[in-house]
């Protein structure tokens, strides 16, 4: 893990999240690395590609997006989600994100236009 290209640490060497959902995408890169769908070299060039994307923040303030869209990346390349899935279900995490009361649990169960009952 600490062959991750950026990956901020504390003095301590532990990774660092601004955010719960940084650290549940971290957790979640892990262990679909420890169930065999990538290898940590394939996860490190695909993050490093992204890090260093024309327009990505050049303080680094943009880390776990790019972490994000590289295991989404990744996942599509190694068939195991497809592109349109990722961006539907990003979409309504976004919707749900806007619809939850400051303070509150952003639930997926809070987009506006979720079918789920």
């Amino acid at each position: 893990m600490a062959a991750s290209p950026g990956l901020p640490l504390s003095r301590d060497g532990d990774p660092v999240f601004p955010e719960p959902w940084a650290a549940e995408a971290f957790a979640l890169t892990v262990h679909l690395h420890e169930r065999g769908i990538f290898t940590w070299a394939d996860w490190a060039e695909t993050l490093s590609r992204e890090v260093h994307r024309p327009g990505r923040a050049v303080d680094g303030s943009d880390y776990y997006e790019c972490w994000v869209a590289a295991l989404s990346d990744l996942l599509v390349r190694c068939g195991v989600a497809d592109e349109a899935a990722i961006a539907t279900l990003s979409a309504s995490w976004q919707r749900a994100a806007e619809a939850t009361p400051h303070g509150r649990p952003i639930e997926l169960a809070n987009d506006p236009q979720s079918t789920a009952v």
